[in-house]
């Protein structure tokens, strides 16, 4: 695979650190973006098969997909969230990278893959940020590979997510000045499972109640935080940071360590 290689950075990243008590033998190690997935569904997905809607037409691959001015039938999709760990789409390339004019915040609701109707959990989104700059994985689909992710996607994050489609602009790790024209999906408050903000300690009490068919909210939190680590110092996000720093505070109070520990 072509896509840029994570490295720990000798020192952890003021704000991010996942607190020791609980976390450390959680058996969650961070890992790199995953390689390409022979075929959708080999992994447990956000979609639990078994509990999925009946889905709506499916995009499919036209003009209005930004595409690789070298390859009119590739496609690059960014992931900010869950995306970034567990694609569960098959690809031909990965690259570490960030958009800038965005935030990510944890203001949309979930009701299916990390909460439910009664108890919605707390997942992340782009906010429009002049001073922005979000971190993810941009993935690059190819051929056979564009339908079949525009498909699986659209159940992931727009059946059950409530997310739409945005253009964005995508500047690579490894080459920021040769920035790329990605797909992005993105929860604006015109969906109805938008929360809005709130403090950073509420959404902590909130994610670490919370669970759905994907897992519990709080593997969604520390998987991201760990991401994020691995992208070294440079990269910051300081309302994921004061998320992850409410829920070190809280969780010994929520539960005995050993129950955290089963929590991711």
């Amino acid at each position: 695979m072509g896509g840029a290689q994570l490295e720990r950075p000798s020192g952890a990243r003021p704000g991010v650190c996942v607190r020791r008590s609980f976390r450390a033998h959680a058996g969650d190690q961070p890992r790199r973006p995953p390689g390409p997935i022979p075929v959708p569904g080999t992994m447990k997905q956000e979609s639990a098969a078994s509990n999925t809607p009946a889905a709506s037409q499916s995009p499919t691959p036209s003009a209005q997909f930004p595409r690789n001015d070298g390859d009119p039938q590739a496609l690059w999709i960014f992931g900010y969230g869950s995306l970034v760990w567990r694609p569960d789409f098959a690809y031909s390339d990965s690259r570490v990278g960030f958009v800038r004019g965005y935030s990510r915040r944890f203001w949309q609701g979930d009701t299916f893959h990390r909460g439910s109707d009664k108890m919605p959990g707390r997942v992340v989104t782009l906010l429009e940020d002049h001073e922005g700059c979000t971190w993810g994985v941009a993935y690059q689909v190819q051929g056979e590979q564009v339908s079949e992710a525009l498909k699986y996607l659209n159940v992931r994050e727009a059946v059950l997510g409530g997310y739409d489609t945005k253009e964005v602009t995508f500047y690579p790790q490894d080459a920021p000045d040769q920035p790329l024209k990605a797909l992005a999906y993105v929860a604006t408050p015109q969906n109805p499972g938008y929360l809005g903000p709130a403090p950073e300690e509420a959404i902590a009490t909130q994610i670490l109640a919370c669970r759905g068919f994907s897992g519990h909210n709080l593997e969604y939190l520390l998987r991201l935080a760990d991401f994020m680590q691995l992208c070294g110092p440079q990269a910051q996000d300081e309302h994921l940071a004061a998320i992850v720093d409410a829920v070190g505070t809280m969780l010994p109070c929520f539960c005995p360590t050993e129950q955290a520990l089963a929590l991711v």
